[in-house]
């Protein structure tokens, strides 16, 4: 199955995801649930999928801390 890269998939073990590269070799895929994982292309398994990507959580920008005068 050749996959694009932001295609929706589902593979039996880790569940849904987002192809986040894909080459003619590999394919990473960032799963919902369990982060990014790298396969061989030919030796994974992968259907498509309608269920939406989850919101990612908005981190905090760190602030300076001002040396006291």
């Amino acid at each position: 199955m050749k996959v694009n890269k932001g295609a929706r998939v589902s593979q039996p073990k880790y569940g849904p995801g987002t192809v986040t590269d894909s080459d003619g070799t590999h394919v990473v895929i960032d799963f919902d649930n369990h982060g990014p994982k790298r396969f061989v292309a030919a030796m994974v398994s992968l259907a498509p999928t309608t269920e939406p990507a989850p919101e990612k959580a908005k981190t905090k920008r760190r602030t300076k801390k001002v040396a006291a005068e």
